[in-house]
C-alpha cells in the first residue's frame, strides 16, 4: 500500500533532475574552471609554470621578454588556483567555465598567445 502511494505521488509531481544540454543552472560561486590570460598584462617571470603541481603550464619562447605565450593542459591540469593565486600582475584568472571535454589530448591543450614587448 506504502508503495502504490509513493507512485502515483512520483507519478503527478515535477521531476527535480534537468535535462542537461538544454536546461542548466549556473555554477557555483568560486567554481574554478578554465584559465583566462591577458598577454598584456602578463611579464613572462614564470611563477605560475614554477608553482604548477601538475607541471600543466609551460612557456611559449622562454621567460621575460621573450615570452611568446603560454601552453595550459587543461587534462592534467589540477584546477588548484595557485598560478592565479602567485600571479603578480593578475595576467592568469580562473573563470566559471567548466564545460572542457574534448575527443583527444592534444583538444586538452590551450595556447594562449601574447605579443612581446617591442623595443624602444
Amino acid at each position: 500500500m506504502a508503495m502504490e502511494r509513493e507512485l502515483l505521488k512520483n507519478a503527478i509531481s515535477k521531476p527535480c533532475t534537468l535535462v542537461y544540454p538544454f536546461e542548466t543552472r549556473p555554477p557555483p560561486e568560486g567554481l574554478r574552471g578554465k584559465h583566462e590570460y591577458d598577454g598584456d598584462k602578463c611579464i613572462g617571470c614564470g611563477l605560475c609554470a614554477r608553482v604548477c603541481p601538475s607541471f600543466s603550464i609551460t612557456h611559449i619562447g622562454g621567460l621575460g621578454p621573450k615570452c611568446e605565450g603560454l601552453k595550459i593542459n587543461l587534462g592534467s591540469c589540477l584546477f588548484c588556483q595557485q598560478c592565479e593565486e602567485v600571479c603578480p600582475t593578475g595576467a592568469l584568472k580562473m573563470t566559471q567555465e567548466y564545460e572542457l571535454a574534448a575527443l583527444t589530448r592534444e583538444g586538452c591543450i590551450v595556447t594562449y598567445p601574447r605579443t612581446p614587448p617591442q623595443k624602444k
